[in-house]
């Protein structure tokens, strides 16, 4: 299997199953609207955010949504010459405790054990494939609650 490395987010939420990236690679419009919507003033500093603010190609990317440019734990992985949380003996940490997105943070939670555990290609292989709707196999997003295909209720997190 191949990696992307700009997907490899620090933090463990594995940028090639996120909502934002999907909907910057299909520049997908309608879908930037409905994300704005569950931001906007959702996450600080979020009062002000448009569709400009989240186009992203991955954290790791020179193209990176207004969360990724400016989070916290990116930022204090790199300072700690880290790929991820996963190589920290502090996690969970503040940055971690403080998420601001419940689902995000739950995936953390889950993710950086996993991925300690078991290494980066398998972590990512099993994100890529945990991510398609169980009735008919569609590939969903990360904090998708049903699948945009089929429509079936889904809580893959």
């Amino acid at each position: 299997m191949e990696v992307n490395p700009n997907f490899i987010a620090p933090c463990g939420l594995y940028c090639g199953v996120c909502g934002v990236y999907y909907a910057t690679r299909d520049n997908n419009k309608k879908f930037f609207d409905k994300l704005v919507a569950v931001y906007k003033g959702n996450i600080p500093g979020s009062e002000d955010l448009e569709e400009k603010h989240l186009h992203c190609e991955g954290c790791l990317s020179g193209k990176t949504s207004i969360f990724c440019s400016k989070c916290r734990i990116r930022d204090c992985v790199q300072e700690k010459g880290y790929q991820g949380c996963h190589q920290c003996d502090d996690f969970p940490c503040e940055h971690i405790n403080n998420f601001p997105m419940p689902v995000g943070k739950k995936v953390i939670e889950r993710a950086i054990p996993y991925w300690k555990t078991h290494g980066t290609e398998k972590w990512v292989s099993d994100e890529e494939a945990r991510y398609h709707c169980p009735e008919c196999g569609h590939k969903v997003f990360r904090g998708a609650k049903r699948c945009n295909k089929c429509k079936t209720e889904v809580d893959l997190d």
